[in-house]
């Protein structure tokens, strides 16, 4: 129905152009036919009495013998000849200008109609198949009319919006591989937590250091649990402009001492030296937290070697290195590497979910600090970097 009813607005706007050219024509044509008619009446009768009067008396004079009036007769006569030719010549050219008018008017609607009337249905036509749903079909871009800037933004606003479309569809693919990442890592943990409550339920624990195990590895896994929820709630957010940031002013070497001693008590992989000097940053000591966490355990997962963590001082900057001695990343992810949900292609058949660095970038900028990655030869290195704050600010 609706498409039935485009079509006839079609071709009425076709049909109303098409009337007004022949009303045109019509006008012109008719005016020219009266003009030429009421000339050739008027210059017909008037040229056939002088005529006639004009041989009479040639007749007369002829019969007289006035030779020399005759003369002037009959020169007069000839005259008259003369511009009854001349009025014929004038009526040709008016119907010469007839033709010009027509053929201008021809021109002018046609050139109307092809340059505007036409590109705009076209357009239409598009418009109507975006509406529809219709994002394939693309419009060509003509420079020759005068919709050609408008032609190229209606044709680019459908490029960008079936790229949003497939954004939006490789979101939600992605959401569904997270959340089933995610899921599946949360039941190991719990798993184990179940193991060691029933070997603590049927009395396994015979020796205190046995029980004291048996709630170490509980706890441990319970951490586990409880870090890849606060992924999953991260996850869930439509934007990290939820997560709240508290800054405050910290010391960061003697911070940072404390946080990786914390972090070293399990594997005892983490090697950092306490620098000499003192740097005060506005931080968020949670947050501050997590990009140790998310950086260490990033490296634990895929480089599987020995950790180095300094920090130094450049000029107004204080930077933490992170540094271990893997394999590194590809060259071809680094420019991706920080973006949501990517994993780069030498995660093998490691778990994740592709948001450790995504959050770590995000919690560094809100701070006013930057997060860099580098490769080298023997392994990769993060290095996060702060504006070191003076006491009294």
């Amino acid at each position: 129905m609706k498409q039935g009813k485009k079509n006839s607005d079609y071709y009425s706007v076709q049909q109303k152009l098409r009337l007004i050219v022949a009303v045109f024509l019509g006008f012109i044509l008719l005016a020219t036919i009266g003009m030429s008619i009421s000339g050739q009446r008027a210059n017909s009768e008037d040229t056939k009495a002088e005529q006639i009067v004009a041989l009479n008396e040639i007749e007369q004079l002829a019969k007289a013998g006035e030779l020399e009036l005759l003369s002037e007769k009959t020169a007069a006569l000839q005259e008259t000849l003369r511009s009854t030719r001349a009025t014929a010549k004038a009526d040709n050219g008016l119907w010469l200008m007839c033709g010009i008018c027509v053929g201008f008017i021809l021109i002018s609607f046609g050139y109307i109609y092809v340059a505007i009337l036409r590109p705009f249905e076209k357009m239409k036509h598009f418009a109507h198949k975006i509406a529809q749903g219709n994002l394939e079909l693309s419009l060509d871009y003509e420079r020759s009319n005068y919709f050609g800037a408008f032609t190229w933004a209606f044709d680019s606003m459908r490029r960008e919006i079936t790229k949003a479309r497939s954004c939006e569809r490789e979101a939600i693919e992605n959401n569904k591989t997270v959340i089933a990442t995610l899921s599946h890592d949360i039941k190991t943990p719990i798993a184990s937590i179940r193991a060691y409550a029933e070997g603590l339920e049927a009395n396994m624990d015979s020796t205190p250091e046995r029980r004291a195990k048996y709630l170490t590895v509980i706890m441990k896994k319970c951490d586990e649990v409880s870090k890849l929820t606060n992924d999953l709630f991260l996850h869930s957010l439509s934007d990290l402009d939820k997560l709240k940031i508290n800054v405050e002013k910290i010391e960061l070497c003697s911070f940072m001492n404390d946080v990786l001693s914390e972090l070293n008590i399990e594997q005892n992989d983490v090697h950092f030296q306490k620098p000499a000097f003192e740097a005060l940053v506005s931080a968020d000591k949670n947050r501050l937290t997590q990009i140790a966490e998310n950086l260490i355990n990033n490296a634990r997962k895929y480089a599987k070697t020995d950790i180095s963590v300094t920090i130094e001082r450049a000029d107004n900057n204080v930077q933490l290195h992170f540094r271990d001695y893997g394999m590194g990343i590809p060259d071809k992810d680094m420019p991706f590497i920080f973006d949501k949900f990517y994993r780069g292609k030498n995660c093998g058949n490691e778990q994740g979910s592709g948001l450790g660095l995504y959050i770590v970038k995000y919690i560094a900028t809100q701070m006013s600090g930057t997060i860099q990655l580098h490769n080298h030869a023997d392994g990769l290195e993060a290095i996060v970097s702060f504006p070191i704050i003076s006491k009294d600010s």
